[in-house]
């Protein structure tokens, strides 16, 4: 196995449990055991590769999900794998926290674009290299909000692989200096090694903490309170937006430069 595509064909399977082949041409990405589960009951259908470290599901209409674990270096191995399969089109649903008194626990956030605090990106493209989404993509996404009743914030986030930091004054004033809406641990890899793999792809957040105050820092239990009133209405707009863009979305066309 000499080249990219070799390797990413052999080793998709290990660790997702699917061959490139049984997964569909959009794809949802997420990192809660909660959204696979969900996901699959809703189709009736039973999750691949349990004992993998990304279980996935193909459901009948040709939407998969994976549920790629925690972290830029998962995020960025997942993209990677992807290349094997050439999807047409990536969302990913996570969570992250709040930078701003209007990004409410519970509002959605459809980033314009991360900043890539996280390093991870750095061995795709240059720092220069900005990370963003799939202008088309997110557009189809928005749509899908609106059409759910529900409302989201734009603006930026800020990608980081520290998961301790909400002690850290210094790191907190860094972020209010950025004046980025959000903190996250993947959205910044994931578009870049996407730009990278030529895959369009998104990313639709749930906020679900504002942990720039000792009072918003999430725990075990504001996390379970945060998944049983909006995970539900967030994985149902993943779906609807990823089952019908390839029926009434405008195309997504690659430019290599």
């Amino acid at each position: 196995m000499e080249d990219k595509y070799a390797i990413a064909k052999n080793w998709l399977p290990r660790y997702t449990g699917m061959q490139p082949d049984e997964f569909g041409d959009y794809i949802l990405l997420t990192n809660f055991k909660d959204y696979l589960t969900s996901f699959c009951e809703k189709f009736d259908i039973e999750p691949m590769g349990q004992d993998k470290p990304m279980p996935s599901a193909t459901n009948k209409n040709g939407l998969s999900i994976i549920n790629f674990g925690i972290g830029s270096p998962n995020a960025a191995l997942v993209m990677d794998l992807l290349s094997a399969r050439n999807p047409k089109g990536v969302l990913f649903l996570g969570k992250c926290g709040g930078l701003k008194d209007t990004s409410e626990i519970g509002n959605f956030i459809l980033p314009i674009a991360a900043i890539r605090g996280e390093g991870t990106s750095n061995d795709y493209f240059p720092k220069e290299v900005p990370a963003l989404p799939s202008f088309k993509l997110h557009k189809f996404v928005s749509d899908k909000i609106i059409e759910a009743d529900c409302d989201y914030r734009t603006g930026v986030i800020y990608t980081t692989n520290r998961r301790l930091w909400e002690h850290d004054k210094q790191f907190m004033k860094k972020l209010k200096n950025t004046t980025a809406i959000g903190i996250d641990m993947e959205v910044a890899t994931i578009f870049i090694a996407g730009h990278y793999n030529e895959i369009a792809r998104g990313a639709l957040l749930l906020v679900s903490d504002v942990p720039t105050t000792p009072d918003g820092v999430k725990t075990e239990e504001s996390d379970k309170k945060v998944t049983s009133e909006w995970s539900k209405k967030h994985l149902e707009i993943g779906i609807n937006a990823m089952t019908d863009i390839g029926k009434t979305g405008e195309k997504i066309k690659h430019f290599r430069y």
